[in-house]
């Protein structure tokens, strides 16, 4: 299979607005990526929009992302998964 150019990656092309984290959050440790990235001010649209936020980073970076680095936003992603999880049976709870 022959190797895609730089210019042919789908994620160097995405933009959006819906999260809006600020600099060098992903530099921290996962408790404190998913700390930032459970804000409201961050990801108005929810946990959902911090675990995309994140995992477009991760594909971002791509090769160049070192094994260690990769690790701890992997780490962050089951934080706010978990995260997320308890609040959904949270609310099905209440609604019964």
């Amino acid at each position: 299979m022959p190797k895609r150019s730089a210019s042919q990656r789908w994620v160097k092309g995405v933009t959006t607005d819906s999260t809006h984290p600020p600099a060098r959050t992903f530099t921290q440790s996962a408790e404190q990526i998913a700390r930032t990235m459970a804000r409201r001010n961050v990801s108005p649209k929810g946990l959902g929009s911090g675990l995309r936020m994140i995992q477009y980073f991760i594909n971002r970076a791509g090769k160049s992302l070192p094994a260690a680095r990769r690790r701890e936003l992997e780490r962050a992603k089951r934080i706010l998964q978990r995260r997320a999880s308890a609040s959904r049976t949270g609310r099905r709870r209440a609604r019964r």
